[in-house]
């Protein structure tokens, strides 16, 4: 199953939307945090208790190879190993760029509906 992916320019309500999440009872283990800034993506994630796409969650050649890949080969390649396609993942990418930040949950089906309002 693809992972569930939100977009956000308001780092306040994705933070709210976690708690929504975490209210629910999605782990913690299945809620990730993405943007084009480390510092961003590790504050955001910090704050909001979440995780950032580390190496835990890639295959080890991918990330090893990423150490040494421009930012945006970075997030595309993060995007693919968690589930995407590489279309899509270039174009939220391309989202990144324009400064948007990535809500991802893995292994729930339910979190679209927790987060209508």
């Amino acid at each position: 199953m693809k992972p569930f992916i939100k977009e956000y320019t308001n780092d306040e309500k994705l933070k709210a939307d976690i708690q929504v999440l975490k209210d629910k009872g999605i782990h913690k283990d299945d809620v990730y945090v993405l943007s084009h800034d480390d510092d961003r993506t590790n504050r955001l994630a910090g704050s909001a208790d979440a995780n950032t796409i580390g190496i835990k969650e890639m295959d080890i050649g991918h990330a090893v190879g990423n150490f040494f890949s421009k930012k945006g080969d970075e997030l595309r390649t993060k995007l693919t190993e968690i589930g995407f396609s590489q279309a899509e993942a270039e174009n939220y990418e391309e989202d990144m760029d324009e400064g948007k930040v990535l809500l991802i949950v893995t292994n729930n089906e339910n979190v679209d509906s927790y987060l209508q309002k």
